[in-house]
């Protein structure tokens, strides 16, 4: 999550912003996988995955056309709550998930079946858009609506940049940019294509009908869900988490993959429980939780872990590991290279407080960064770990 304990913020320049993200989205998805029942009206499985993969596809472009054009639409606040603070973002994934899940699929058929599972579409037709229409609160007073019309405007001509074609459905003309409002209703619907690959329409929607009713809390801010292409909400079976975590880790070069992926493994063979927790950054955490007398929330087995991998734009990838019990292994960590030793006897919790420094996240647990340097120290890591684990056992 982001971190702000005060202090002024030095917000990161977009390309920055918009590499992190492309980190976020999955490499490799599969083929075939069986879908929730609620996505069979919107078209065949086979045309869904397939719209997934092009959304996934548009995704990648969308971030490079982030990192070479998006510092002319993306600005930062007058006050950022965080490092990568930009409204921009934040609105563009509000637009998207509204055009989605409000767009009807509309277009061509491509067989003369006239089943639903068959038609192939080319458009979405949208005849609002919450996020950018005014409301009447329960007093009779006017609220404005939560992106404004400049706004809006401004993310549907980056939307254009990456591919996306919008005009009035009724006239077939294309919409005019320079306009200070988007006038959305059932007289003036939106036609919404993309002509390079239109089955990405099809992907939009079931992503976007994902977004809205299949996720388990309220998007943050900083949670731009939709634009980690998150397939695997879609899926009828809960996703393996190890297949997830490697994902997670696509970036790296293959031999801290496996590192990571064999502690993983290690460590859940130790009784202990993943849980995934993304609030702008992206931990997988572990934890022991065996003894619980009560069914735990992801976010509960996340309060209680013992390390993470984590991945965010402040620190990149790194493990954080919450020890509190070394004093119990203290011979073990004698044999530690010397700056391993001191990381772990500096401990972690408020950087203000313990060490009257700026908050640099230290209260989430003592950071080694997941880099080359770790495949020197890998065996000391895994130690460390190992006895830290095994007291709560």
């Amino acid at each position: 999550m982001s971190i702000n304990h005060g202090g002024t913020i030095t917000i990161k320049p977009i390309k920055e912003v918009a590499a992190y993200r492309k980190n976020l989205i999955p490499a490799n998805i599969p083929e075939t996988y069986a879908l929730k029942p609620m996505f069979e009206d919107i078209a065949s499985d086979e045309n869904i995955r397939k719209g997934i993969v092009a959304f996934r596809d548009f995704l990648y472009l969308f971030c490079d056309c982030l990192a070479t054009g998006g510092h002319e639409f993306a600005k930062p606040p007058k006050k950022p709550k965080s490092i990568d603070d930009y409204p921009f973002l934040h609105n563009i994934t509000n637009l998207l998930v509204e055009i989605g899940f409000h767009g009807k699929l509309a277009g061509r058929i491509d067989s003369a079946d006239f089943e639903l599972a068959c038609y192939s579409y080319d458009a979405l037709i949208v005849t609002k858009i919450p996020s950018c229409t005014a409301t009447i609160d329960e007093n009779g007073k006017r609220k404005p609506p939560k992106i404004s019309a400049s706004s809006a405007m401004e993310c549907l001509r980056f939307l254009t940049f990456c591919g996306f074609v919008f005009k009035d459905a009724h006239t077939d003309m294309s919409i005019d940019f320079e306009a200070k409002t988007l006038a959305i209703s059932e007289t003036q619907a939106l036609k919404v294509l993309y002509p390079c690959n239109p089955i990405l329409l099809t992907g939009l929607k079931a992503m976007a009908i994902a977004d809205i009713e299949l996720r388990a809390t309220r998007r943050y801010w900083n949670d731009n869900n939709l634009l980690r292409c998150d397939y695997r909400a879609l899926m009828a079976e809960n996703p393996n988490m190890l297949d997830v975590l490697k994902d997670f880790l696509h970036p790296l070069p293959v031999k801290l993959q496996d590192f990571a992926t064999k502690l993983h493994q290690r460590h859940i063979d130790m009784g202990l429980t993943c849980a995934t927790s993304i609030r702008g950054d992206v931990n997988f955490a572990y934890s022991y939780v065996k003894n619980s007398r009560r069914v735990l929330s992801s976010q509960d087995i996340y309060a209680q872990r013992i390390w993470e991998f984590s991945y965010s734009i402040r620190d990149g990838y790194c493990i954080f590991v919450r020890a509190k019990k070394t004093d119990k292994y203290r011979d073990v960590i004698e044999n530690f290279p010397s700056f391993l030793r001191e990381k772990i006897a500096r401990g972690y919790g408020c950087d203000r407080k313990l060490h009257n420094e700026r908050c640099q996240g230290g209260c989430k647990g003592i950071c080694i960064p997941l880099d080359d340097t770790m495949l020197s120290i890998s065996k000391d890591i895994e130690t460390w770990l190992d006895n830290e684990v095994k007291q709560f056992q």
